[in-house]
């Protein structure tokens, strides 16, 4: 006989507590390093991804390969008993491209389509912080929220190109998630 769990419903539902167990965890850790902010009308948005700059991704952004970093920032109203509702949604781009003449690096960020910046740098160390991090980035208008109603900001994050020579963790899924309540 084999010492351990022997039914094959518990065994399953051990299993699926042990996974959402270790996904809460990690969204925790995610969700510490975004903040939303309302100030001046606007909802002010600053998220990090720790481990989303890799050696594959360093090693494709020097290959000269154009590599861009999409996140899908979602606002979202807590509904309680019943789906949250989704307010606003916005796209913000992250883009490299590394210049193997020059030594340097062209990047470039849009919100919603629109260039927001643009710059060449030299560093390896600042080009991982523009790909990765946005500060303050005033994503949304504050007019659509109503006062003492709870909200939530989430982001998902994809990578481009996507093939299967190099794979992020986090191309598909849920990164981080915020609550707030909005007091005006």
């Amino acid at each position: 006989m084999r010492a351990g769990v022997r039914h094959p419903v518990l065994r399953a539902a051990l299993t699926c507590a042990l996974l959402f167990t270790l996904v809460g965890a990690s969204l925790k850790a995610a969700e510490s390093r975004l903040t939303p902010l309302v100030r001046d009308g606007e909802l002010l948005v600053s998220f990090v991804l720790e481990d989303g700059f890799t050696d594959d991704v360093r090693d494709v952004i020097k290959s000269g390969l154009r590599t861009t970093f999409v996140y899908t920032v979602e606002l979202r109203m807590v509904v309680p008993g019943w789906i949250d509702r989704t307010i606003a949604t916005t796209t913000v781009s992250n883009s490299v491209e590394y210049d193997n003449l020059t030594r340097r690096h062209s990047v470039q960020r849009t919100v919603d389509g629109r260039v927001d910046a643009t710059r060449v740098i030299e560093e390896d160390r600042v080009v991982r912080e523009f790909m990765t991090t946005f500060t303050r980035l005033p994503l949304f208008r504050n007019t659509k929220l109503e006062a003492n109603r709870d909200y939530y900001v989430r982001v998902r994050a994809r990578a481009y190109p996507s093939n299967g020579s190099f794979l992020w963790p986090w191309s598909t899924g849920l990164l981080a998630q915020a609550k707030f309540t909005f007091i005006p």
